[in-house]
């Protein structure tokens, strides 16, 4: 790795480092950074002292910090797959949401919440999510074929996503509960509201093994820049890459979305941000985008919990709310009627 990518990594980590302090420290409940300290290096003690040392310790291992993980987790698996999913399709307004891992996870969430399991199984909803996941990915090879260009991987992928998304729409449609048709609609806006351990330990599983599938693609991306011949000429198996990445966009992706809801745009804005940093070369693109996408999602939940609203605003309103004019900068910027960056 070129020195000033190792530098420019260890700011990345140390942004995100500060931003997951402050994101533990400040809330509704001021906790001191002696206070923080402390229950960083002497958990157990942090319980064993006055009421306010209990409380603080109660507020940070059970409500700030497995917030502040899958806040980590899921950042990082949505900037990787964005990295991964432009490298493989060579278009920089890609998201990875387009090979329909995320609405066929959402699909399966919602299926669980519509049926009324989760009355009955706690952990319905991020498992359902997760099969969803994975189905979409054995679909999606089944209608691209085996040697399906890219062009039908995305088509194959649209088709699934509109599939997923229909059949969303149909379950709030012909829900009786309006009790479970809110929950739905609110889940689908995505959150990291009151989540704990048992979420992460769900996710963390997914996350890991689909983004160490990906982060390995790195050197078989960068032979893509070439033209999929090219690459294939230079012994790059295209299929097995593409089966490798949608696979790992899958497992990352369907965990993120079982326990967070949708989040979008994280993938999409992140790789782009990076880019002047590190270079263009997808190799050196994926880790740190991941990374950003991680301190992209850190605070933005930041934010969420220092803003004075009356009920907390959804994570994925408010990613939407900042992506959304920098995907239209994107397109403008493609279309010559902004100076490049």
């Amino acid at each position: 790795m070129p020195r000033k990518d190792s530098r420019n990594l260890v700011i990345l980590v140390s942004i995100l480092l500060l931003t997951g302090f402050a994101s533990l420290m400040l809330g509704g409940e001021f906790i001191a950074p002696g206070d923080m300290m402390r229950w960083l290096l002497d958990n157990d003690a942090a319980g064993t002292g006055n009421a306010d040392d209990t409380l603080n310790a109660l507020i940070l291992s059970e409500i700030r910090a497995p917030r502040l993980v899958l806040a980590i987790l899921i950042g990082f698996a949505l900037g990787l797959s964005g990295a991964a999913v432009q490298g493989l399709l060579q278009n920089g307004l890609a998201e990875p949401s387009i090979l329909g891992a995320a609405n066929s996870a959402a699909l399966g969430a919602v299926m669980a919440i519509y049926i009324g399991l989760t009355g009955t199984l706690s952990f319905a909803v991020p498992l359902m999510a997760s099969a969803g996941a994975l189905v979409s990915v054995i679909l999606l090879f089944m209608l691209a074929g085996q040697q399906g260009d890219t062009l039908r991987m995305i088509l194959a992928g649209f088709a699934i996503s509109a599939f997923a998304g229909s059949g969303i729409s149909l379950s709030l449609n012909l829900s009786d509960n309006y009790f479970a048709a809110l929950e739905i609609t609110y889940w689908l806006l995505g959150s990291l509201e009151n989540r704990s351990w048992s979420h992460v330990v769900l996710a963390c599983p997914l996350i890991l093994i689909g983004c160490g599938l990906m982060l390995t693609t790195g050197k078989k991306l960068d032979a893509l820049i070439l033209g999929e011949d090219t690459a294939f000429s230079l012994g790059a198996n295209i299929l097995r890459l593409r089966v490798q990445l949608a696979v790992g966009m899958a497992l990352a992706i369907g965990g993120s979305v079982a326990v967070a809801g949708v989040i979008g745009f994280v993938g999409l804005v992140a790789p782009h941000i990076i880019r002047p940093f590190f270079g263009y070369m997808p190799s050196r693109a994926l880790l740190p985008s991941a990374i950003f996408g991680a301190i992209l999602l850190v605070s933005a939940d930041f934010l969420i919990r220092l803003l004075p609203t009356m009920t907390e605003l959804k994570l994925g309103v408010v990613t939407a709310l900042l992506g959304v004019p920098f995907f239209i900068y994107l397109l403008l910027r493609g279309r010559g009627l902004t100076q490049s960056a």
